[in-house]
């Protein structure tokens, strides 16, 4: 769709957030689009790092994940934009446009569950669980252990010792009381680091 509309020129094309990241740093996009469940590296950390490295490159969110939390995180972590997949051509175009012109874009149907859960004057993103615990590299072994990763190949895919990373692994299984692989995977699927499939 947007390589045929006018004024865009696409740069590149990623399959995971720690490629988006790199990618970024080089080709120093305008805008990103960017999806929160991917391999390697979860969206948000993505979006973090980039915002960290290239402060001028604006992310767009384009995702299945209608949670307020993730809409929350992901303009925390320095997202412009929140758009769902199932969003019309039309509405794409506005949002990029939007988020070009310097001012934040946020899906009708989502800023509208985003505005009744502040009316409700609900909290309970201000209250601390289990999740918001971990460390952001402990939420990255987590997202590694669940794709199936032993602590070598995190060691080498963070540049991390294969000590720190057990470390890590070990102190994320204390702090979220689970104790196996099974259990880690699942608790990653439910926070939408991974994907069921």
């Amino acid at each position: 769709m947007l390589s045929q509309a006018p004024n865009f020129e696409i740069v590149g094309e990623v399959a995971d957030g720690l490629d988006a990241v790199q990618s970024v740093e080089t080709l120093r996009p305008d805008i990103v689009l960017m999806d929160l469940t991917m391999p390697r590296m979860h969206g948000l950390e993505a979006i973090r790092e980039i915002v960290r490295r290239s402060p001028e490159t604006k992310i767009l969110v384009l995702t299945v994940h209608t949670n307020e939390e993730y809409v929350l995180a992901a303009f925390a972590a320095g997202a412009k934009g929140y758009l769902l997949k199932d969003a019309s051509h039309a509405e794409l175009l506005t949002a990029i446009r939007t988020i070009l012109s310097d001012k934040p874009y946020l899906s009708p149907e989502i800023s509208a569950m985003v505005l009744k859960g502040y009316l409700d004057g609900r909290k309970h993103l201000s209250t601390e669980s289990t999740w918001d615990t971990l460390t952001q590299r402990e939420r990255e072994i987590l997202k590694l252990v669940a794709e199936g990763y032993k602590n070598k190949d995190i060691a080498d895919l963070l540049c991390i010792s294969e000590k720190t990373a057990q470390k890590h692994r070990a102190n994320l299984m204390k702090k979220l009381d689970i104790h196996n692989v099974a259990g880690l995977t699942a608790f990653a699927i439910d926070k939408g680091l991974v994907s069921k499939t």
